[in-house]
């Protein structure tokens, strides 16, 4: 069973189905690039493992956290051309998550490569690295930079009530960009991971909406008929 939503489900971003979503979402996005890519290019999914700490009274929450991401490489001799992230509440919300998170963006733009990062995640401050007062109103969205041109940014951005956006990926700057529809490995996931059982949509997510995104969510969820 689909989505009751025409974008991104916001239920997901809840700690019990966010891992899995996440690596489902990923896995997606690798299985819709690879057709597209050259043979001069090879592409993989990689994961990072790391640990986080939170304070809560006299006790430390440690969590482990495993987070999937697509890198595009050279076949000729393995140089990283594209990294695709799709970032994670953790990235966001946590010291640690946030820290690798930034370190690892930096250190790929200064190996000269490209970077898409694809934020799902309402809660927290922002890891994107442009100027929201400059880019249309957004809750989600995809950002490209290219090597080529470190400080100019593609975005491409849907609110709540909205379908997610198709979007280029940069290769090597001689050749052609490839294009993923992101709505489609969103909806791939949600579908494969059988996520629309194990959600109650009778109550709110556990990420705070705004008001205007909140009125809409009601109201979507009673045309659908899964609230009074």
């Amino acid at each position: 069973m689909a989505s009751p939503f025409p974008g991104m489900d916001p239920y997901l971003e809840e700690d019990k189905r966010w891992p899995a979503f996440h690596a489902l979402t990923v896995q997606a996005l690798y299985q819709m690039l690879v057709p597209g890519l050259m043979d001069r290019y090879r592409a993989r999914v990689g994961e990072r493992e790391y640990t986080s700490e939170e304070t809560l009274f006299t006790s430390i929450i440690r969590e482990t956290h495993k987070e999937a991401y697509v890198e595009v490489r050279q076949r000729s001799d393995g140089r990283l051309v594209t990294l695709i992230e799709v970032i994670s509440p953790a990235n966001k919300i946590t010291t640690e998550g946030r820290r690798l998170y930034l370190d690892r963006r930096e250190e790929v733009k200064k190996m000269n490569a490209n970077v898409v990062e694809i934020d799902l995640v309402l809660q927290g401050p922002t890891l994107l690295d442009c100027a929201r007062d400059t880019a249309p109103t957004w809750d989600y969205a995809v950002v490209v930079s290219r090597w080529t041109h470190p400080d100019r940014y593609e975005i491409y951005s849907a609110t709540l009530p909205k379908r997610l956006p198709r979007f280029r990926v940069p290769l090597a700057s001689d050749d052609r960009d490839t294009v993923l529809d992101l709505q489609a490995a969103v909806a791939k996931a949600f579908d494969q991971g059988d996520f629309c059982k194990q959600i109650d949509y009778t109550r709110d997510p556990a990420t705070r909406l705004s008001d205007e995104n909140r009125n809409w969510l009601i109201e979507r969820l009673k045309e659908e008929k899964l609230r009074k």
